[in-house]
């Protein structure tokens, strides 16, 4: 087996017969296997409370792998993070893209979507939140990490409020904010399903309807 200087072989654990083996696999699926297995864990968990050897353990490989692939828990942290911003973002842009043409629905949809999401079972709330919660430091590098994120969201937020007109569009970016992180926190402190997530939609188009002028012929946000 032949290997490029950044794939160095790594022994992670492969099927046999129902029973796990050992198998040499390039060190980016090894990454791969570490970084879902912190997804898991510490979104499940919490990322303080979910040790090095508990991601180890739970991705198949030993310590000293997960060491060739990230230099601390920290830099751990942020591949969890950076996989986590992929996924959120890519949320969002499919709610904006199913009202293509239409920028104050594509607005409503991602508050639609959210309220369906955030009230299944188990639903764990926002990781970004989540995240900010447990490193009071902003300074540390989770909390940049965070900021990132959140600074492609209130992009995507800004891009439709012009979009659509608003009157006021930083404030309405602000407000649109505000109920977005709300409804993170009321899945985790009332639960998945709760009063305040059924009424997010509801919330949401008060504010867009308050600061964008009515457009004729517009389509109601789609549920599924």
């Amino acid at each position: 087996m032949t290997n490029t200087p950044d794939e160095k072989p790594e022994g992670v654990p492969g099927e046999s017969h129902g029973k796990r083996t050992r198998q040499v696999v390039p060190a980016g699926v090894a990454q791969q296997y570490l970084v879902d297995a912190a997804v898991e864990l510490f979104h499940a968990e919490g990322v303080r409370a979910v040790g090095v050897d508990a991601v180890v353990k739970r991705a198949g490989v030993n310590k000293m792998c997960l060491y060739r692939q990230f230099s601390s828990k920290d830099e751990l942290i942020l591949a969890y993070l950076k996989r986590m911003q992929d996924e959120s973002l890519g949320k969002i842009d499919r709610s904006i893209a199913s009202r293509a043409g239409h920028p104050r629905e594509q607005l409503l949809q991602i508050f639609v979507d959210l309220s369906e999401r955030a009230s299944a079972p188990g639903y764990r709330g926002c990781p970004f939140v989540n995240v900010s919660a447990e490193f009071p430091d902003p300074a540390h590098p989770a909390r940049l990490q965070v900021l990132e994120y959140k600074s492609e969201v209130v992009r995507r937020l800004t891009d439709l409020v012009n979009a659509a007109g608003a009157r006021e569009p930083a404030r309405l970016v602000d407000m649109l904010g505000l109920i977005l992180d709300g409804a993170y926190a009321a899945s985790q402190t009332y639960g998945p399903g709760c009063g305040p997530l059924r009424v997010l939609p509801e919330v949401a188009r008060q504010l867009i309807d308050a600061a964008v002028a009515p457009m004729s012929g517009a389509c109601p946000p789609t549920r599924g």
